[in-house]
C-alpha cells in the first residue's frame, strides 16, 4: 500500500458552503479553484448547477481558468421517482454544465427510500442505474455517492449493497461511500469499507465523511487503511453542522503517516498557505489549533519543552513543520524557561552575549504575567523586553508625562484631548491632540509629537484594539488588560499593557507598539 496514489476531491465549493456562516461569491469560488489546483487536488467539486443561479454562473466562467490538473466536478441527484434521466431538469443541468466529471448522489437507506423519496427500493434502484448510465452515455465520468451509506448498512447490508451494484451496472467509474450523519466510529467504518471491497472487488472505492461524531479525519483514514483510494473533504473541515472532513488535516496524515501519495511531489509544503487562503477568502476567523495547518500547531509554551527542542527538534514535535509549510514558534508565558527566551532572541536576530540579564527578563516576565499581562499574543512586547535587556540599547524615545481628558461640551458632545511630553534624542517634544476616546487621543498626541523626526510613524495603523477585564469581581477597580495590534503594509505586531487604570495599560501597548515599529522599520 505505501506509495499509492489516493485521489483527492475536494467540496469545499458546495458540502464547504453549507457551514453557517460561509457564502462564497463566484469571484471567491474561482479563487479558490485555483489554489486547490496549484496545491495538486484532483477533484474541485463546484457546486449543483440545478440548485442556484450562482453555481451556473461559476460552472460558464470556471471554463476560462487554465487549469493544471483538476478535474471540475459538477454534483447533482439521481432522477426523480417516475421520472427517467433524459427528462429530469437536474440530470439535463448536470449535463449542462459541461463538466469532465459528474457526482451523482442517491439513497443507500431504506429508511430514506421509504421515508424521504416514498418511493419501493426497487425504484430507487433503477433511478440510480438509468441515472449513471445516461451520465455516462453523455461522455462523462461518474462518481457516485452513496448516501446514508454507512447507517443504511447498518440497518439492511444486503440493500445497501444492491445500491452500489445498481452504479457499477450503470458504468460509475467508483462509489464513494458516504457517512452523511458523521455518526460511524472509525472501527465500523474499516470493517464495512473492508466487507464492501470484498463483494464488489473491482470496485473502485471512496470516502466521504462528515465530523458530527469528531472523527471525520479518523474515519477518513480508517476507510483508507481498508482500501479506499479516493477521499472526499474541505478545507479546513467547513461544512455543514460540524463540518466534512479536513483535507488539511487528511493530506498530511496521508503522506507522512501513512507513505501514500495524495499531491504531487512537493506540494505538501504548500499546505499552509493554501489553508491560510481559503479562511481568507471565506471570511472565517482562523484555527490557531488546527492540527498541521493552525499558528499554534508547533507552539511551544512550557520551558522543559523548548529546553529539549533546542537539543533535538523532533523532542516535541511529530512532524517538521516546513513539510507542511508551517513553522516552530516559541511562546513566552509565565510557564517559560530561560531556553524560551533564548529561542525568541535567536529568531530576533540578537547574539545572546548581546543580552545583559537574561533571567532578570525572564524573572520580569513572570511578575507582569502575575499582574495581569499575558505575552502569548503580544510577541512583538516580549521582543521589546529582550532589545531593551541589550547592551547599551537606547530607546528611541521616552515619555516625561501625558495627560488625557474626558469632557462633555455643550453643543460638540463627548470631547477627548490628550497631551503628551516625549524627549527623542536631545529634543523634547510637548504636543496636544484631539480624538474619538482618550486612547485615540493619545495616539494621535504621541504621533504628532514623533512624526517630525520619524516619519515612517505616519505609515503605522492602529489596527486592533481590545480590552479584557481580569477580575471582574473588583467592579471599576478591576485591572484591565489591553492589547494592541498595528501594522504597516503586510506587517503587523501585537503589544500588551496591564494595569488597573485603562489609560495607562493603553499606554504601555501603544508605547512598545510605536517603539517596536521602529525598530522593525530600519
Amino acid at each position: 500500500m505505501e506509495g499509492s496514489q489516493i485521489w483527492l476531491y475536494d467540496t469545499t465549493l458546495r458540502d464547504g458552503t453549507q457551514a453557517e456562516g460561509i457564502s462564497l461569491s463566484v469571484e471567491d469560488k474561482l479563487r479558490i479553484t485555483q489554489l486547490l489546483d496549484e496545491l495538486g487536488v484532483h477533484y474541485i467539486e463546484g457546486g449543483w448547477p440545478g440548485s442556484n443561479p450562482k453555481d451556473v454562473a461559476y460552472f460558464e466562467r470556471v471554463q476560462t481558468l487554465d487549469l493544471k490538473q483538476a478535474r471540475i466536478t459538477a454534483f447533482g441527484s439521481t432522477c426523480r421517482v417516475g421520472t427517467h434521466p433524459k427528462d429530469d431538469a437536474n440530470i439535463q443541468a448536470l449535463v449542462a454544465a459541461e463538466t469532465p466529471t459528474v457526482a451523482l448522489v442517491g439513497k443507500s437507506w431504506t429508511l430514506h427510500v421509504a421515508d424521504v423519496l416514498r418511493t419501493t427500493g426497487e425504484e430507487n434502484l433503477r433511478m440510480i442505474r438509468e441515472s449513471t448510465a445516461y451520465l455516462k452515455a453523455q461522455g462523462r465520468e461518474v462518481i457516485y455517492d452513496a448516501e446514508h451509506f454507512f447507517d443504511g448498512y447498518k440497518a439492511d447490508p444486503e440493500y445497501t449493497l444492491q445500491t452500489l451494484q445498481a452504479a457499477v451496472e450503470g458504468g460509475a467509474d467508483l462509489v464513494c461511500l458516504c457517512d452523511t450523519n458523521g455518526g460511524t466510529m472509525p472501527w465500523e467504518i474499516q470493517q464495512i469499507v473492508e466487507e464492501v471491497r470484498d463483494s464488489l472487488p473491482d470496485t473502485v472505492l471512496g470516502i466521504h465523511a462528515h465530523n458530527d461524531g469528531g472523527v471525520a479525519v479518523a474515519n477518513t483514514l480508517a476507510a483508507v487503511q481498508a482500501g479506499a483510494v479516493h477521499v472526499q473533504g474541505t478545507m479546513n473541515g467547513y461544512g455543514e453542522r460540524c463540518g466534512n472532513a479536513n483535507l488539511c488535516t487528511i493530506i498530511p496524515s496521508l503522506e507522512l503517516k501513512m507513505g501514500l501519495r495524495p499531491l504531487p511531489e512537493g506540494q505538501l509544503a504548500r499546505l499552509t498557505y493554501v489553508a491560510r487562503a481559503v479562511t481568507s477568502i471565506a471570511n472565517q476567523p482562523p484555527d490557531r489549533h488546527a492540527p498541521y495547518v493552525g499558528i499554534s500547531a508547533f507552539a511551544h509554551k512550557g520551558g522543559i519543552h523548548v529546553a529539549a527542542m533546542r537539543r533535538n527538534l523532533l523532542s516535541y514535535q511529530h512532524v517538521d513543520p516546513e513539510k507542511v509549510g508551517n513553522e516552530s514558534r516559541v511562546v513566552i508565558s509565565e510557564l517559560s524557561g530561560r531556553g524560551n527566551l533564548l529561542s525568541k532572541a535567536e529568531e530576533m536576530g540578537l547574539d545572546q552575549k548581546e543580552l545583559q540579564d537574561l533571567p532578570q527578563v525572564l524573572e520580569q516576565i513572570k511578575e507582569m504575567e502575575y499582574r495581569g499581562f499575558t505575552f502569548e499574543g503580544a510577541e512583538a512586547s516580549v521582543e521589546m523586553m529582550l532589545h531593551r535587556s541589550r547592551a547599551g540599547y537606547t530607546p528611541p524615545f521616552e515619555l516625561i508625562d501625558f495627560m488625557t481628558i474626558v469632557e462633555h461640551r455643550d453643543g460638540r458632545g463627548l470631547l477627548a484631548e490628550a497631551t503628551v511630553k516625549v524627549s527623542a534624542g536631545d529634543q523634547v517634544f510637548h504636543t496636544a491632540a484631539e480624538g474619538n476616546g482618550p486612547v485615540n487621543a493619545m495616539d494621535q498626541a504621541l504621533r504628532k509629537a514623533l512624526v517630525p523626526v520619524y516619519p515612517r510613524i505616519a505609515e503605522f495603523e492602529l489596527a486592533d484594539y481590545k480590552v479584557h477585564i481580569l477580575d471582574s469581581e473588583a467592579g471599576t477597580a478591576a485591572t484591565t488588560r489591553v492589547m494592541i495590534d498595528m501594522q504597516n503594509g503586510t506587517r503587523r505586531w501585537t503589544t500588551v499593557g496591564a494595569s488597573a487604570n485603562i489609560i495607562e495599560a493603553s499606554w504601555i501597548a501603544l508605547k512598545d507598539g510605536v517603539e517596536y515599529g521602529l525598530l522593525e522599520g530600519k
